[in-house]
């Protein structure tokens, strides 16, 4: 599987961005896809995941309630929704797979990893 994220930018605190991980290869809808991200000087942290069929997502606690993750296998894509968008989640974002039923946040697991994208939120 190969991964793209892409849609990152720059936009002001409380605005919005979506984001995409765009996949190829075989069997994508089999896969686990989560989001992380890596702000300079940080460890890289958990965002959110879902589940392969899309019915169970699982989020860190930094972005509960403000992002949300959904996918389309038909177009072999996952969307990261993020709303109400703070100066502490300007990062790095990157997309994750892997091939797992259920939902987990443990970024050494994942197996195939997309290139990132950059967001960066203004005061």
């Amino acid at each position: 599987v190969q991964l793209q994220a892409s849609g990152g930018g720059l936009v002001q605190a409380g605005g919005s961005l979506t984001l995409s991980c765009a996949a190829s290869g075989r069997a994508f809808s089999d896969y686990l896809v989560g989001w992380f991200r890596r702000a300079p000087g940080k460890e890289r942290e958990f965002v959110a995941c879902i589940s392969w069929s899309g019915a169970t997502t699982y989020y860190g606690d930094s972005v509960k309630a403000r992002f949300t993750i959904s996918r389309d296998n038909a177009n072999y894509t996952v969307y990261l929704q993020m709303n109400s968008l703070k100066p502490e989640d300007t990062a790095v974002y990157y997309c994750a797979a892997d091939y797992y039923l259920g939902v987990h946040p443990v970024a050494s697991s994942y197996d195939y990893w997309g290139q990132g994208t950059q967001v960066t939120v203004s005061s």
